[in-house]
């Protein structure tokens, strides 16, 4: 079996399209192929999806690492997403003919490049995590490219794995992992009010009580002027989108709220779509196989 490995760069820059064409552009340079390719003005904030073979996609996620550590400058970046550096994070995610083990050893690996020759402090985080405290990406980012500046310098708690213990003057730090595959989930609500996001996000959320493997908060979109519910769900298997979607509209509903849509960032496995048919539409006894596009 031929092996491949996705992985999904997030760069702290979403409203400058040429920015995007030049990290696409060094991926596709390191021979592998570019998935999906999106930027969100209001996060400010870009997310490349890429698979080729372990070897392409290391020098494909350097590079692109790289590059960004050339065009951003943190000092002068704004957005909605947590963040703590140029390229923010850096997951390996298996796909096929590698196992989760191998994908922790790129890690290790493009991480400590990173370190040593880009001079940007990296943290290992999620399955390739070195310390507990490190395993979930929000404990990570935790105060931000801000409050990182000085933290990194005096707390030993924020000593990074690979590379200085001070930011890049440009590009901050990178956080680097090995993961199931995520879905990046948001819903969108008739409202502007951000406090009612921000609650429905502390209901959800697994940190504050509520579903297994979600994460989730609160802002406020500026183009469209509407509240919204940002979420990743970490294992769409254990909790998925229908019953992610089913407590959002319970909890608009008790505020008297409205979804108005939803939408995904990047791609999602076509399982937990399925699942949400499935659920909806209360199909007895269904299976994929019954599906006629998957079987011919």
């Amino acid at each position: 079996m031929k092996q491949v490995v996705e992985c999904i760069p997030n760069f702290s820059e979403g409203r400058d399209p040429s920015f995007l064409d030049e990290i696409v552009k060094v991926i596709k340079d390191a021979g592998c192929k570019v998935l999906d390719a999106s930027m969100d003005a209001s996060h400010n904030r870009s997310v490349v999806t890429f698979v080729g073979t372990p070897a392409d996609v290391e020098q494909a996620a350097f590079s692109a690492a790289k590059r960004a550590s050339e065009l951003i400058d943190m000092e002068k970046h704004q957005g909605e997403h947590p963040r703590i550096g140029a390229t923010d994070v850096i997951p390996f995610v298996p796909i096929h003919g590698v196992t989760m083990d191998d994908c922790v050893e790129m890690a290790n690996r493009v991480g400590k490049r990173i370190g040593e020759e880009l001079g940007i402090p990296v943290y290992l985080y999620a399955k390739a995590a070195t310390r507990p405290d490190r395993v979930r990406l929000p404990d990570v980012r935790r105060g931000e490219y801000e409050g990182l500046k000085e933290a990194i310098k005096t707390d030993p708690d924020k000593k990074p794995d690979f590379g200085p213990s001070q930011l890049h003057p440009r590009a901050g730090a990178t956080a680097v992992g090995a993961r199931p595959p995520l879905i990046a989930f948001n819903v969108n609500l008739n409202t502007g009010d951000v406090k009612i996001a921000r609650a429905i996000a502390r209901k959800i959320r697994e940190s504050s009580g509520g579903l297994p493997h979600v994460q989730a908060m609160g802002i406020r979109i500026e183009e469209t002027g509407l509240a919204q519910v940002t979420m990743n769900l970490l294992d769409y298997r254990s909790t998925s989108m229908e019953v992610v979607f089913s407590k959002i509209e319970e909890e608009v509903a008790s505020r008297g709220v409205e979804i108005v849509n939803s939408e995904l960032i990047g791609l999602v496995p076509l399982d937990a779509l399925l699942d949400v048919a499935f659920a909806r539409l209360k199909l007895e006894g269904f299976s994929k196989e019954r599906i006629l596009d998957l079987m011919v």
